[in-house]
């Protein structure tokens, strides 16, 4: 769910700026999974600019503060989730944990990282929501733990609705500082793509598997 669309704006505009966001119509990027998309999106760029880092850490905290007050611990989801999150943490003065993508081979094997006590309240960040596996795989993780996870506060999503019906499904709610169609349409409003790409980009976003 889309916070607010000021933030969503700025945030948008920021991706863009610093191209952490690249749109690409006419030949598109291919995705892992295989899907043709007429978006890369790497978010981690946001961490090499202190003005746009700044920002998402503010706005994080605003969202945490107006939704997720009774928040005892904040939780980074690896990788990327992990530097904003403590970041976010550090805002708040609370305690920060991270969740790995998988178990370690060695040692304790932890999913888990830091200390982590049944019963505390968690907000999780993650960097960028597309099917949403990922983030419901962290809320899992700490669940298993009897952790009562709040939500989860990511910097963008694609707006997927595989995404909506999976944490739809396992009961967590989300927020984002920013989306596809805030994306898309600052690009536009901002002569930044034209109006054929336009239409083309909005077509991927009403269907993605077969654009």
């Amino acid at each position: 769910m889309l916070y607010d669309d000021e933030i969503a704006s700025k945030v948008a505009a920021y991706l863009l700026e610093i191209n952490a966001v690249k749109l690409s119509a006419r030949k598109p990027f291919t995705w892992v999974s295989g899907m043709r998309s007429p978006i890369y999106c790497d978010n981690r760029l946001t961490l090499s600019y202190p003005h746009v880092r700044e920002f998402i850490k503010q706005s994080f905290s605003k969202v945490i503060l107006n939704r997720f007050r009774n928040v005892d611990i904040i939780v980074g989801v690896a990788t990327a989730g992990i530097p904003h999150g403590a970041l976010v943490a550090e805002k708040l003065k609370l305690p920060f944990a991270y969740v790995r993508a998988n178990a370690k081979a060695h040692g304790l094997q932890n999913l888990v990282e830091g200390k982590v006590e049944e019963g505390q309240r968690a907000v999780l960040i993650e960097d960028l929501i597309s099917t949403g596996g990922s983030s419901i795989a962290a809320v899992k993780a700490l669940r298993e733990r009897y952790v009562d996870v709040l939500g989860l506060c990511a910097i963008f999503t694609y707006g997927f609705a595989k995404a909506e019906d999976t944490f739809s499904e396992n009961k967590c709610d989300y927020y984002t500082l920013s989306d596809y169609p805030s994306l898309i349409n600052y690009a536009s409003a901002n002569f930044l793509v034209e109006l054929e790409e336009e239409e083309m980009l909005l077509d991927w976003y009403k269907n993605p598997a077969n654009w």
